[in-house]
């Protein structure tokens, strides 16, 4: 399994995996590379990821950061209450991790609502974030209303979720998934129906190991990776919007002063107007305008860009390194 492989070369570049408990009993994990680099870093993965979803990238990273990875509340390793499953909430532990755990300055990479928190956490505590890589993340696509209920992560996760923690006849999340991910019109009934088989065989004969079909892209086993360590009920506060409570997705992004970086993927609206991606062209050039030092890249990639360009995610990292310096010497 290619994970697992890349997974003994983030192990050899020496990277170690903690965890830290705050005041309130919070657990969260982490993986930290050894003090290599001159800067901080810290990323922040979407939803149902992990730390270890980095993993294309983190050996390269350690070479030139100090790198920490963390398990979001609700995935991995890290605690799943979902009293925390707010963004105001997750982001404020994450403020004290960067207070109290890497006690400096650091740049912030998130992608997808890592990317939304990403921006929380740069407009809240500007002294400690020198600049931010919002990695396609879902702004304005995901405010309540009509427009949410019309894109891919809605029909393809949140509203599935919300069915299967409704429902009693099937105790496998990943098997009801299969059965309901929309990207299963791409491949047709009959390859969906073959996939489902095989993926039911493998469940029952690996029930303690991530689903894994080696006749699947990387792209597409990688969603299975970490699905087992992840919480639903994250995923029902995006269903019912209540993880964006205190959540003003403009003022955010206009508040923010740092060097940033809006790393888009591709995306297109389909025939029935499903959003096919985590923004439009219109939130793109929305988002674009409301940050004051941004630096728009737009590429032809999956969601997962850090997972399936990870060269262009490195160098989008070093141009984020220019920018911090350019900024610097003019001030």
């Amino acid at each position: 399994m290619k994970d697992k492989n890349g997974i003994k070369k983030v192990w050899k570049a020496g990277f170690t995996e903690k965890t830290v408990e705050l005041k309130d009993n919070t657990l969260l994990n982490y993986a930290e590379s050894p003090l290599n680099g001159k800067k901080s870093l810290l990323l922040i993965h979407g939803q149902t990821g992990a730390w270890e979803n980095y993993w294309p990238v983190l050996p390269i990273l350690a070479k030139d950061f100090h790198v920490y990875a963390i398990d979001c509340h609700g995935h991995g390793k890290s605690s799943k209450n979902p009293s925390k499953y707010k963004a105001k909430h997750m982001g404020n532990d994450l403020i004290w991790f960067i207070e109290n755990i890497i006690g400096r300055t650091t740049i912030v990479s998130g992608h997808s609502s890592g990317g939304l928190l990403a921006a929380w956490i740069a407009k809240e505590i500007p002294d400690y974030v020198e600049g931010i890589v919002l990695e396609d993340p879902p702004f304005f696509s995901t405010e309540k209303g009509i427009r949410w209920e019309k894109s891919f992560a809605y029909l393809d996760t949140y509203e599935p979720i919300h069915r299967f923690i409704n429902q009693n006849d099937e105790t496998d999340w990943v098997l009801f998934y299969l059965k309901n991910a929309l990207w299963g019109k791409f491949i047709g009934k009959n390859g969906m129906d073959k996939l489902i088989k095989s993926a039911t065989k493998y469940r029952k004969k690996n029930p303690n190991k991530p689903l894994y079909l080696f006749y699947l892209p990387s792209s597409i086993n990688s969603i299975f990776y970490n699905l087992d360590q992840y919480d639903l009920h994250f995923g029902e506060t995006f269903y019912n919007n209540t993880w964006f409570e205190d959540f003003n997705q403009s003022k955010i992004l206009n508040e923010i002063k740092c060097p940033t970086i809006l790393l888009r993927a591709k995306a297109s609206v389909d025939k029935d107007g499903i959003l096919m991606g985590a923004m439009s062209n219109e939130d793109v050039e929305k988002a674009h305008k409301l940050i004051k030092n941004n630096y728009l890249i737009e590429i032809k990639s999956g969601h997962n860009i850090h997972y399936e360009k990870p060269k262009i995610f490195i160098e989008t990292l070093q141009k984020l390194i220019e920018l911090i310096n350019k900024a610097k010497a003019s001030a």
